[in-house]
């Protein structure tokens, strides 16, 4: 690779030279401060975990290759983040350091091995402990006579926050112990359980405040609350698992310790377990990842440590890592967890959706309790073309499914583990009736999805075609959301149950005794913008209130193409209404434009034909002024106005820019050639259009006619 074909971030380290290397560990040393203060300070994580770890990591391999180039602010140095203004500090008696990393067998192996050479013991077995790494924020507690006096985070391993008065308020940590030492910190960490998190969202989204990503965020940003009530209002927790400064040992080995702390009041994990050499602390990683998913909270790995405090004292430790502990993490974006259930959801074109109800499990940094079954193929073991997918597992309730994400894509079930499969599970079979209007629910020839025939009667469609309605793309009336478009569907005094509803809800809300002002969650000021929003929203552009209409297959391009094309509402309401499939004049103009094939016009010409979608739209359209399409391009071009088709090569510009130009200068670009048809542009291999342009007696020109044309020769 020559310097300059590429960003020293897209180098291999083994391909660096010195001044790469040099440049690439400053954006690695910013990358990376940025990260610690988004995660530590802020509570507010911008990457992922396994992101993170590859910073660090490529850091790390840097430094190895350049030992002197390593920068005084190396991240190689830094533990955590800064304090976080608004607290006192706390300096650590003894530092609160990270753990090394590892992400597969052979690291263990490795780990393992290093502990061994490093204290002479060649070939003799070292026993370890393999304890759950919880995801949470590190405390340490500080208690002097048996009493807490002080609690502080990890900070930057050095400082720390003071959070003694929020610490006072979980309940998992004791106020006083009994039989203690004169000092003894203790160490663990601050966690919060799917449940609660779960309740918590649900209560910070009802009042309107700061919902989490995940519930490492929700125990952050509770635990460093300042107003310490805050806190108490939190469903906070700890495991403790380790110790700082104590004025005597609390036991010969790290088991005996973390027996210690439990008898000290104490929670301490379960989970732990000794292990005597690494396959022993391979097969409790095993067991406790394939427990991940019904904990109940978050651990992204497990953490081992030499057994014998004696051993953790010779190995001591390297400039932020102890030299006798790893944490071996589990792969991102991956999981798994058991399918509970398969809920069937309804969405606006009447498609029947499932979806997996999962335990709840963290997977790259988010709880994930839904997950995307995409249609009754895909739960059958089949793709789009019937082939056969994860080996033909077919997706059952019960089964243990392995769960992944991608960036911010909806989750979604890679595999299934057959061998865990419970003797009750049965084969899923996919409803043929609407789970929520009754009516029949077909799947027609090449369509992969079954949809519901009950239209407009069915409640679900009704209620996701108004959110639609109201997405920022078509309506976006300010106020009148998701969550608010299903409180009005079904509202007794107020109904919304179509579009033309929203717009004559100041009306009716004038004549109704219940009004909105008095309802819970609404006053008078939010009423009062919420009817100007809408009253805001009766001039609205013809391409918005195509896309609005919800029509299958007709998203912003094509709603944009339509608008371009007819011009005026008038103009396309009376082509639609007089549209056969398949036949007449009207349908092979919609047919001809450039974009729009047969089987989105089908849906547009039969949307405007049945009679109760008809005059649901007839009466929304009373309600509005809508906007004629803005005209495309200069008025006073020699094309503006005329319909131009191109057929064949184009050998000076791409198709896609020809047309871009042509529009640009008020022309139509149709798909096909037909009697309302101005200018034919043909380039070699030319055939059936060019053909029917001459029956026709259309005019034809070549791309150098076509240049000279429009001023471009």
């Amino acid at each position: 690779m020559q310097d300059g074909d590429a960003t020293e971030a897209d180098i291999e380290v083994g391909d660096l030279n010195e001044d790469q290397a040099r440049a690439e560990l400053a954006r690695l040393a910013a990358a990376i401060a940025r990260a610690d203060t988004a995660y530590h300070t802020e509570d507010a994580p911008e990457i992922s975990d396994a992101q993170y770890d590859a910073l660090k990591a490529r850091n790390a391999a840097i430094e190895s290759r350049f030992p002197h180039l390593k920068r005084e602010d190396s991240p190689s140095d830094v533990v955590g983040g800064a304090v976080a203004e608004g607290f006192a500090k706390v300096r650590h008696d003894m530092r609160m350091l990270s753990l090394a990393n590892a992400f597969d067998d052979d690291s263990i192996v490795d780990f393992d091995a290093q502990v061994r050479k490093f204290l002479g013991l060649g070939d003799t077995a070292v026993r370890y402990t393999a304890e759950p790494k919880i995801d949470g924020l590190s405390l340490s507690l500080r208690y002097e006579g048996g009493s807490l006096v002080q609690a502080a985070t990890r900070g930057d391993g050095s400082v720390g926050e003071n959070v003694t008065a929020n610490a006072r308020t979980i309940d998992d940590i004791p106020e006083t112990l009994r039989a203690a030492p004169d000092l003894v910190e203790v160490r663990g960490e601050v966690y919060m359980s799917h449940s609660d998190f779960t309740d918590l969202n649900a209560r910070q989204e009802e009042a309107g405040g700061k919902t989490f990503a995940n519930p490492r965020n929700a125990a952050a940003g509770s635990l460093r609350q300042l107003d310490a009530e805050i806190t108490r209002t939190r469903p906070l927790r700890f495991f403790a698992y380790a110790w700082g400064a104590h004025s005597e040992p609390l036991a010969e080995t790290q088991m005996g310790a973390i027996e210690r702390l439990r008898t000290l009041g104490f929670q301490t994990n379960p989970l732990t377990a000794l292990c005597t050499g690494p396959e022993a602390m391979l097969e409790q990683y095993a067991r406790i990842e394939e427990q991940r998913a019904t904990l109940g909270y978050d651990i992204d790995g497990v953490v081992y440590k030499v057994d014998d405090l004696a051993l953790q004292r010779r190995l001591g430790f390297r400039s932020t890592t102890p030299r006798w502990a790893i944490a071996h993490k589990f792969p991102a974006e991956l999981a798994w967890t058991r399918l509970e259930a398969i809920d069937i959801q309804v969405g606006r074109t009447g498609a029947l959706s499932p979806v997996a109800r999962l335990t709840p499990v963290t997977v790259g940094g988010v709880l994930v309790s839904n997950a995307t079954l995409h249609n009754e193929d895909y739960i059958a073991g089949r793709d789009s073309r019937g082939q056969t997918i994860r080996d033909g597992k077919d997706i059952r309730v019960g089964d243990w499914v392995q769960v992944y994400r991608a960036g911010d894509v909806i989750p979604k079930i890679a595999d299934v583990d057959l061998s865990k499969r419970p003797d009750t599970a049965r084969h899923y079979a996919f409803p043929t009736l609407c789970p929520e209007c009754g009516s029949e629910a077909v799947r027609e020839d090449g369509d992969a999805v079954r949809r519901c025939t009950g239209g407009i009667i069915c409640p679900a469609q009704a209620v996701e075609k108004l959110k639609h309605f109201v997405s920022r793309s078509a309506f976006d009336i300010d106020g009148l959301g998701a969550r608010q478009v299903e409180m009005f569907y079904h509202d007794d005094q107020l109904p919304i149950r179509e579009p033309a509803d929203i717009f004559t809800l100041a009306e009716r809300d004038a004549g109704n005794v219940s009004k909105l002002k008095n309802r819970e969650g609404w006053g008078q000021k939010s009423a009062a913008n919420l009817f100007s929003a809408i009253e805001e929203r009766r001039t609205i552009p013809l391409n918005r209130v195509i896309f609005a209409l919800g029509i299958r297959h007709v998203g912003e391009s094509a709603s944009a193409l339509l608008a371009s094309h007819y011009g005026s509402w008038d103009a396309f309401e009376k082509a639609m209404t007089a549209a056969r499939v398949g036949e007449g004049p009207e349908w092979a103009e919609l047919t001809n434009i450039d974009g729009v094939g047969d089987v989105l016009a089908a849906s547009v010409v039969t949307t405007f034909q049945q009679q109760a979608e008809r005059a649901s739209i007839d009466r929304l359209v009373a309600q509005l002024d809508i906007q004629d399409a803005a005209r495309r391009g200069a008025v006073d071009s020699p094309v503006a106005g005329k319909t131009v088709v191109f057929t064949g090569t184009l050998e000076k510009m791409s198709r896609a820019e020809a047309k871009a130009r042509a529009e640009a200068l008020g022309a139509k670009v149709a798909g096909s050639v037909s009697a309302k048809t101005d200018l034919v542009v043909a380039g070699p291999g030319s055939g059936s259009k060019a053909k029917k342009a001459g029956e026709l007696g259309v005019e034809m020109i070549d791309e150098d006619g076509w240049l000279t044309l429009i001023g471009d020769a």
